[in-house]
């Protein structure tokens, strides 16, 4: 259940609630299997899955692991254009004449809804670490706005939450460019990794290299020649590696081997929701430590108020 990226948000004003309270609210959004008629629907699932049962929430010296589960119709659209173009071709040569592009899109609806049924459902479950004492909510989700979805079926179940992106004083490509740069200005705990995304501040796009020495002639080149390090591979002490992205995402998350192994020594006697359980807390307290850890080398974090409708 160790989680491969994570999305940084933090909580204002947080809803004071139990996790009784929590769960009963959870279970009022849970997910359901995908009507004919649905493309895509979000909803609250048990994190270990059957082994869980109907338990939607695991709460763990003040961590809170919640799942959402998104289920999607997968509907080629050259399924759909190729039927479409079928209907179209029959109707110009019964009729003698031309469809109409607004023609055109009512059969486009009228295919879709027809093949919807039929479709392909992919399910993705989507887990999410609510830190309730540092008031931190991390979504293990690849991309921010998968993220922003399981945040807004959050604040559906609870009728209020103010979240904003977390964000530093110092901005990640700046600190990222300067420890690429410059060795001596790294953190004692901060270790480089292989891989490296450098931007231009022109039009000379984007480039990316892994499985690379960073320390290298031609690395720092490219930095002296203007560009930045938008993304950047490293680990902290040892016991959590990442890539660093420029909007303050962990992506590609490992863990140490020390972690790992005080995980699989832990006594939970074979029994699956236990080993969730341990391994959930022995993530969850790193992760807390080392986001701090991460947001102090930043020069700490920019207090932000939610301002935007959707954050109330």
């Amino acid at each position: 259940m160790w989680f491969k990226h994570l999305h940084l948000y933090r909580l204002h004003g947080a809803p004071e609630l139990d996790s009784q309270t929590l769960a009963n609210a959870l279970d009022e959004h849970a997910a359901k299997p995908l009507g004919n008629a649905d493309a895509r629907r979000l909803g609250w699932t048990a994190p270990a899955g059957r082994l869980g049962g109907d338990q939607r929430v695991h709460e763990i010296q003040g961590h809170r692991l919640l799942s959402a589960l998104r289920q999607e119709r997968l509907l080629p659209a050259s399924v759909v254009k190729e039927e479409v173009d079928e209907k179209v071709a029959d109707i110009e040569a019964s009729e003698g004449r031309k469809v109409t592009r607004k023609e055109k899109m009512a059969l486009k609806e009228q295919v879709t809804e027809a093949l919807l049924p039929r479709a392909f459902v992919r399910s993705q479950k989507i887990d999410l670490w609510w830190d309730t004492k540092r008031q931190l909510i991390g979504v293990n989700a690849s991309s921010r706005s998968r993220a922003e979805d399981v945040l807004d079926l959050l604040r559906e179940t609870l009728g209020s939450l103010k979240v904003t992106p977390l964000s530093s004083q110092t901005l990640p490509i700046r600190a990222m460019t300067t420890w690429l740069g410059d060795p001596a200005s790294r953190p004692a705990d901060l270790q480089l990794g292989d891989q490296v995304e450098l931007k231009a501040k022109g039009d000379d796009g984007v480039l990316r290299a892994r499985q690379v020495d960073l320390d290298s002639d031609e690395i720092q080149q490219l930095l002296e020649s203007g560009r930045q390090a938008s993304k950047l591979a490293m680990s902290l002490d040892g016991r959590l590696s990442f890539v660093l992205h420029d909007d303050l995402a962990l992506k590609s998350l490992r863990f140490g081997d020390a972690l790992i192994e005080e995980a699989d020594h832990a006594d939970d006697g074979d029994d699956a929701l236990a080993r969730l359980e341990t391994d959930f807390i022995l993530m969850a307290q790193a992760l807390s430590e080392d986001v701090s850890r991460l947001l102090e080398w930043l020069g700490g974090e920019t207090q932000r108020e939610p301002t935007t409708p959707s954050d109330a």
